[in-house]
C-alpha cells in the first residue's frame, strides 16, 4: 500500500518524534521537494513540546496538487512516528485509510493492521553507518519508497541541499539505506500477498 491509496490530490503527513532527531528537517525536505522540484503547492508547519531537547516536536506537511487553504493537519494520511510520545500523542487523529511508518526499535504501535503500518529501525541503521542523528533521513528514504509521496530524485537532491556541507555523500547513503530498505518491504509484502492468493485459488 502507498499514498497512492489515498485517492484526491491533497496529502497531509505528519512526521512527529522528540527535539534532536531532526523531525523538522525531514518535514522541510519532504515539504520542498514536492514543491520546488516535483511543482506541487506544499505548506509546513511545526510545533514543539515544552523542552526543546528532549520533549515531543512535530512537522506537518500537507502536499497538493491545488492551492492549500489551510496548512495545519486534521487527519493524517501518513502518520511517521519516531518516538513513543509522538505515536502516543497524535495516534488517534489517525484514518482507516492512514498508513503509520514507524521506528521499529523506538515506537509499538499496539493493534494497527498489519497492512498499514510499515516498520524500519531508521536509528540502528544510522547508528550502523557512524552517525545516529541521520537516523532522521534515513526514515526519509523509507517514507519515500513507501508513499511514493514525492519523487525519489526530488528527495535526494533535497536531500543534498539541506544538510551541512560535506555530509552530502554520508546523507545520501543513509537515505538510500532506507529507501532500499523500503523496496525490499514492499517486494516482501507483494510477495506474501501473492503467496496466499495462491494458497487460495489452489484450494477445492
Amino acid at each position: 500500500m502507498t499514498s497512492k491509496s489515498h485517492a484526491g490530490d491533497k496529502m497531509e503527513i505528519l512526521i512527529t518524534g522528540f527535539g534532536g532527531q531532526g523531525i523538522v528537517l525531514a518535514g522541510q525536505i519532504v515539504g520542498k521537494a514536492a514543491s520546488l522540484i516535483d511543482h506541487k503547492e506544499s505548506t509546513l508547519t511545526q510545533s514543539y513540546g515544552p523542552e526543546a531537547r528532549g520533549g515531543y516536536c512535530s512537522a506537518q506537511v500537507i502536499i497538493s496538487d491545488k492551492f492549500i487553504h489551510f496548512p495545519y493537519v486534521r487527519r493524517p494520511d501518513i502518520l511517521v512516528c519516531m518516538s513513543q510520545g509522538g505515536y502516543d500523542k497524535y495516534a488517534a487523529m489517525i484514518k482507516e485509510t492512514s498508513i503509520l511508518i514507524v521506528d521499529q526499535n523506538l515506537v509499538n504501535p499496539g493493534d494497527i493492521p498489519a497492512d498499514r503500518c510499515f516498520a524500519i529501525p531508521a536509528t540502528r541503521m544510522a547508528e550502523e553507518m557512524g552517525r545516529k542523528m541521520m537516523a532522521n533521513i534515513v526514515m526519509v528514504g523509507f517514507f519515500t519508497a513507501i508513499t511514493q509521496a514525492v519523487s525519489l530524485d526530488a528527495a535526494r537532491s533535497t536531500v543534498s541541499g539541506s544538510v551541512p556541507r560535506g555530509t552530502e555523500a554520508l546523507n545520501l547513503a543513509a537515505f538510500d539505506k532506507g529507501y532500499d530498505f523500503g523496496l525490499a518491504t514492499l517486494k516482501g509484502r507483494r510477495k506474501k500477498a501473492e503467496g496466499k492468493k495462491g494458497t487460495v485459488d489452489e484450494k477445492p
